[in-house]
């Protein structure tokens, strides 16, 4: 199973994106689907969690603007982006972590210009 990344892209600050991560197949298994970031010179850093229970959890810096959600029916998870900051410019990808172990997606990148 691969996950597909897409919905980057270049926008003015206060802007949305919805980046999106589709799944080639079925996952069993899932336990945490998530969304992490990595800013030039800096460290992956986890964005937002969708947890088993249905519940989600945000970093500091981006809760009340990010929304992470899934369409089971389309294997997708997303993340919903709003007013967007130049801080926010990275590479972001998606995760989901399995009791069989864990897949990756291959980054989106986001840039929000000032």
């Amino acid at each position: 199973v691969q996950l597909q990344a897409s919905g980057g892209g270049l926008v003015q600050a206060g802007g949305s994106l919805r980046l999106s991560c589709a799944a080639s197949g079925s996952i069993i298994g899932i336990k945490v689907m998530r969304w992490y970031r990595q800013a030039p010179g800096k460290e992956r850093e986890w964005v937002a969690a969708l947890l088993p229970n249905g519940s989600n959890d945000y970093a500091d810096p981006v809760k009340g603007r990010f929304n992470i959600s899934r369409d089971r029916a389309k294997k997708t998870v997303y993340l919903q982006m709003n007013s967007l900051e130049p801080r926010d410019t990275a590479v972001y990808f998606c995760n989901i972590d399995t009791v069989y172990g864990g897949y990756w997606g291959q980054g989106t990148q986001v840039t929000v210009s000032s």
